[in-house]
């Protein structure tokens, strides 16, 4: 007896699931038609006006994304250029010890072993540099160029070319790409006599 009551409960159950299943679709169909019938009706011009107010916000929104893209290609090439060159400055500062390591290594010294080893400091100092992009500019007998001398004198060498450097009197250095220092120099001018 108790198995057939909850058989009768389980089959009411269902039949108010099915009728709530029906009100829900009947419903639904309702706020179709509801849906259908506040349409509105638009003018022509309102059309024209909506589609015109749609294409100006596309084009505000593609002007802001390619600003955004060019300021991130700036930000890009900024930063890259700043970490390329962040060791400037410090090179920059070390050329006079670099300066003073030659003259000393040049004079006339009878200490063989001060003479070593200043040269071994001089050398891993100038290593170290290198390897972080110092490089000295060549410029003994080389034409004369302002991009990379600095023309101090110049004297009449006859049997040189005119504006050949004849003499380096500080050495120049570029770091990576750039000139960090030019060189100093003496260039050969001849002096012409048109008569």
């Amino acid at each position: 007896m108790h198995k057939e009551k909850e058989k009768d409960i389980e089959k009411k159950l269902e039949e108010e699931q099915e009728l709530d299943d029906v009100v829900k679709e009947d419903n639904a169909l309702e706020k179709e038609e509801i849906d259908e019938s506040d349409k509105i009706e638009l003018t022509k011009e309102e059309v024209e006006a909506m589609n015109k107010k749609i294409n100006d916000s596309k084009e505000l929104y593609l002007r802001a994304q390619a600003e955004l893209i060019n300021y991130r290609k700036r930000k890009d090439e900024e930063t890259s250029r700043t970490l390329k060159y962040c060791n400037e400055n410090l090179v920059s500062e070390i050329l006079p010890v670099i300066d003073n390591f030659e003259r000393a290594l040049s004079s006339k010294s009878s200490d063989q072993k001060l003479l070593d080893g200043i040269n071994m400091v001089y050398g891993s100092l100038k290593n170290i540099l290198i390897k972080y992009g110092l490089e000295e500019i060549d410029s003994l007998d080389k034409p004369f160029d302002p991009s990379y001398h600095q023309a101090v004198t110049t004297d009449n060498v006859e049997d040189k070319d005119d504006n050949i450097v004849l003499e380096v009197l500080q050495k120049g250095y570029m770091f990576k790409d750039k000139v960090l220092r030019p060189a100093m120099v003496k260039v050969n001018k001849i002096e012409r006599n048109d008569k």
